[in-house]
C-alpha cells in the first residue's frame, strides 16, 4: 500500500496545527519565555506581585505568563484594569478554581468564588441587605461602638500594667467579635486568652489555604496526590469552622423548634433559619452555612494586615501621626470612641487609609478568569485564561503615582480619588459586580480602629518589634504564612 498519501495528510495537517498555533502565540500579549513543563514558574518565587511589576515594565501592562500548565494574563495598569472589570466585566466574571476550595464542597457554595449565577445573586443579596447595606451598618453602630470600647479597656489596662497590646490580636479580636455578635449575638473571643490564639490560627488558616501554593492547581498530574499537603489542610480548618457556623444554625433551629412563639434575635442566623422554615428562596442549610464562614473570615483575617500597616506607618511617621491626631482632637473632642458618622470631618483620617491601601491592598493580585476569547487592546485573550490585577505593583508604579515608595497620605488631600471601585488607579475591593461585597465593613474597621487608638494614647513600637515583619509571602494574592504580631506600647505625655 502506497504511504505517501497519508504521510503528505499527516504532514499537512501537523504543518496546520503548528501554524495556528504559531499565529494564536503571535497574537497573544507579550511574555517571557516559558520554559518545557514549567512555563514561567521557576521565575516566580515566593513572591509572584514582585516578580510581575518588574516583568511589566519590559512587556507592559497586558503581559503573558505561563504557570506549569495555567495560561496567565497579567494586568498592570488602570487603564487596562478598567478594560478587564468593567467593559468586558461579563467575559471576566468568574474566578479561577483551586484545588483547596474543592475541601467540603467549598468551591460549590462560596460566594467569593461561585459563578454569577441565582445562587450568588441570592447570596450577594442577602449578605448585603443583612450585613453590609447603610441601613444594615447603622443598625450595627452601637454594637460596634460597644466593641472599640473594649478594645480601649484593653488598651487601657496594657497601659496601666506598663506592657504591649498586642496589636495583631486585639484587631482580630475585635473584628472577630462584631461579626460574630452580628451573625449570632455572641462573642468568640477575648483578650489576653490562651484559646484566642489558638482559634486565630484556625481562622486565618481557613480564611486564607485557598491562597496557598499548590503546584497540583498548575500540573494536574500532581492533583492525587497533593503533594503539599494543601488538600488535606483545607479538610481539617474548612471543616472546624464551617462545623462552628453549622453548629450555631442548628441551634438555634433547635430552640425554635421548641419553642416557636419565643422571643426573635436580631441577628442574621434568625433571618436565616426563618428563611429555611419559609423556603423563600433556593439557598439551604448548607449554603448558609459556607455563606457564614465567608463572612465571619473575610471580617476576621483579611482587615488585620491592613491596620497593622496603618499604626506602623504612623509610629514610624511621627509627623503623620501627630498631624492625625491634632485632627482628631479638633473633631472628636473629648469621646473616646472614633464615630464613624463623623468621618466626613477627618479628611486626613481618610487619606491615612487611602494611602494604606494603596501601598499595602489587602489582595495584591485581583483574580479572574476569562469566559470567552476576547481580544483586549490588540491582543487575544483565550476562553479559560487566568487574569491577575497586580494591584501591589499599581500602587508603586512611578507612572501611576509621584513617589510612589513614600507613604505620604497628602497626596490624597487635593485628589478626589475613592476605593470604592470607580478609580481604577486604586482599586484595593476590586470593582464591577465583584466588588467586595464587605467594602463597608472594611472601611469601618480600617477607619475607627487605629484612629480609636491613636485618640486616646501615644504609641511606640516594641523594642524587639522595630524590624519589619510580613507574613512568609504571599500567592494567589492572599499572605501564605502568619507574620508575627505587631506589638506596641501605648502611652501619655
Amino acid at each position: 500500500m502506497d504511504s505517501f498519501p497519508i504521510l503528505t495528510a499527516l504532514f499537512l495537517m501537523t504543518a496546520a496545527t503548528w501554524l495556528i498555533s504559531f499565529r494564536r502565540r503571535k497574537s497573544l500579549p507579550p511574555g517571557p519565555t516559558p520554559l518545557p513543563i514549567f512555563g514561567n514558574m521557576l521565575q516566580l518565587g515566593s513572591k509572584p506581585y514582585e516578580t510581575f511589576a518588574e516583568l511589566s515594565k519590559q512587556y507592559g501592562s497586558l503581559m503573558s505568563i505561563q504557570l506549569g500548565s495555567v495560561y496567565t494574563v497579567v494586568v498592570s495598569s488602570p487603564e487596562m484594569a478598567k478594560e478587564i472589570l468593567l467593559k468586558h466585566a461579563e467575559v471576566f466574571s468568574s474566578r479561577n478554581k483551586v484545588q483547596a476550595l474543592e475541601e467540603c464542597d467549598h468551591n460549590q457554595n462560596s460566594m467569593g468564588f461561585l459563578p454569577m449565577g441565582d445562587k450568588w445573586r441570592d447570596m450577594r443579596k442577602i449578605s448585603t441587605e443583612h450585613i453590609y447595606s447603610r441601613q444594615s451598618m447603622e443598625r450595627s453602630q452601637e454594637l460596634r461602638k460597644e466593641k472599640l470600647q473594649q478594645l480601649l479597656d484593653h488598651a487601657q489596662k496594657c497601659f496601666e500594667e506598663g506592657r504591649a497590646l498586642d496589636f495583631t490580636e486585639a484587631s482580630f479580636i475585635t473584628s472577630t467579635n462584631v461579626m460574630s455578635a452580628i451573625l449570632y449575638s455572641k462573642q468568640d473571643t477575648e483578650f489576653d486568652s490562651t484559646a484566642t490564639k489558638e482559634f486565630r490560627e484556625t481562622v486565618y488558616i481557613a480564611g486564607t489555604v485557598h491562597g496557598l501554593p499548590n503546584y497540583a492547581d498548575y500540573f494536574p498530574i500532581l492533583r492525587p496526590f497533593d503533594p503539599q499537603g494543601v488538600k488535606r489542610l483545607a479538610k481539617v480548618y474548612l471543616g472546624r469552622v464551617l462545623g462552628q457556623m453549622e453548629g450555631h444554625l442548628r441551634e438555634r433551629i433547635q430552640i425554635k423548634n421548641q419553642n416557636p412563639n419565643g422571643p426573635k434575635k436580631n441577628d442574621f442566623v434568625e433571618m436565616v433559619v426563618d428563611s429555611l422554615q419559609a423556603k423563600d428562596n433556593k439557598l439551604t442549610l448548607e449554603s448558609y452555612t459556607h455563606l457564614m464562614m465567608d463572612l465571619y473570615t473575610g471580617a476576621s483575617v483579611m482587615n488585620t494586615g491592613g491596620m497593622e500597616r496603618i499604626m506602623k506607618e504612623l509610629i514610624s511617621h511621627p509627623d503623620k501621626m501627630a498631624k492625625l491626631k491634632a485632627e482628631l482632637k479638633s473633631v472628636m473632642g473629648d469621646e473616646k470612641v472614633v464615630d464613624d458618622s463623623k468621618m466626613s470631618k477627618l479628611p486626613y483620617l481618610q487619606a491615612v487609609v487611602k494611602e494604606a491601601m494603596r501601598f499595602y491592598p489587602p489582595i495584591v493580585l485581583v483574580n479572574r478568569q476569562a469566559e470567552s476569547d476576547l481580544v483586549v487592546n490588540g491582543y487575544l485573550i483565550p476562553k479559560g485564561t487566568r487574569v491577575l490585577i497586580n494591584l501591589w505593583g499599581m500602587g508603586r508604579d512611578s507612572n501611576i503615582w509621584d513617589n510612589p515608595l513614600l507613604f505620604e497620605p497628602e497626596r490624597f488631600l487635593d485628589q478626589k480619588i475613592d476605593f470604592k471601585g470607580q478609580d481604577y488607579k486604586l482599586i484595593p475591593f476590586g470593582s464591577g459586580k465583584r466588588i467586595c461585597p464587605a467594602m463597608s465593613f472594611s472601611s469601618w474597621v480600617m477607619h475607627t480602629l487605629p484612629a480609636t487608638l491613636i485618640h486616646n494614647f501615644n504609641w511606640k513600637l516594641e523594642p524587639q518589634d522595630a524590624s519589619d515583619k510580613e507574613a512568609k509571602g504571599m500567592w494567589n494574592g492572599l499572605p501564605t504564612g502568619m507574620a508575627p504580631p505587631l506589638k506596641i506600647v501605648p502611652y501619655k505625655e
